[in-house]
């Protein structure tokens, strides 16, 4: 299954919508990732099996704090702290895009998605299906709907968050050094897997 670009009238035609959806960018993430016969399947992601997950291709630059944004996921968006007539607006546009306001709204960039490599979009990806967890109790256990028995859902944080000289002068965290450990790791995803679920550049490569 071929990796999904965003259309090209996002950057042909000014008069193009500025956020397109992308039904087919969520077949080839639940063909290639979330389903257990995918070329990529993560079992980290199998909590995503029932969630209603929505991806757009944005054709505006985003940046915060000086750094680009090329990818977000939101849960249940819009957000509860905007006005009722904005919030109302936003969930009528949701509607008309989905039929519902998803579980998970993934934006990601168009411009940075039709320029990247296999391996980049991956990584892209997956970060932004990482951040939509499945929610945990005061335990740490999975929490799941009493009404329904499917996962209830949340926004996960990053693992690590440090900077490079504070681990430079006093050494890694526990976390910081998990991470360490992984990137000594050959990468559970070789390149030619990578390249059969995306079907593009590295395909050639290969």
């Amino acid at each position: 299954m071929n990796r999904p670009l965003p259309p090209l009238a996002m950057f042909e035609d000014i008069e193009s919508p500025r956020f397109v959806p992308s039904p087919e960018l969520e077949a080839w993430v639940r063909a290639s990732i979330i389903s257990e016969t995918g070329q990529l399947h993560n079992p980290d992601h199998e909590h995503l099996e029932h969630a209603h997950l929505a991806f757009l291709w944005a054709g505006i630059e985003n940046s915060r704090a000086g750094r680009s944004i090329i990818g977000q996921c939101e849960h249940e968006p819009p957000g509860a702290m905007m006005g009722k007539w904005a919030k109302g607006r936003a969930h009528q546009q949701l509607e008309e895009w989905f039929g519902a306001p998803p579980d998970f709204l993934i934006t990601l960039d168009a411009d940075y998605c039709v320029n990247c490599t296999d391996n980049e979009f991956c990584a892209l990806v997956e970060h932004e299906l990482y951040h939509a967890a499945q929610a945990v109790d005061g335990f740490g256990s999975p929490k799941f709907s009493k009404a329904t028995g499917l996962p209830m859902f949340a926004i996960r944080g990053h693992d690590v968050e440090e900077f490079v000289g504070v681990v430079r002068r006093y050494g890694p965290s526990r976390e910081v050094q998990a991470l360490i450990d992984a990137a000594a790791q050959q990468p559970e995803v070789a390149p030619i897997r990578i390249a059969q679920a995306c079907g593009t550049c590295q395909l050639r490569a290969a």
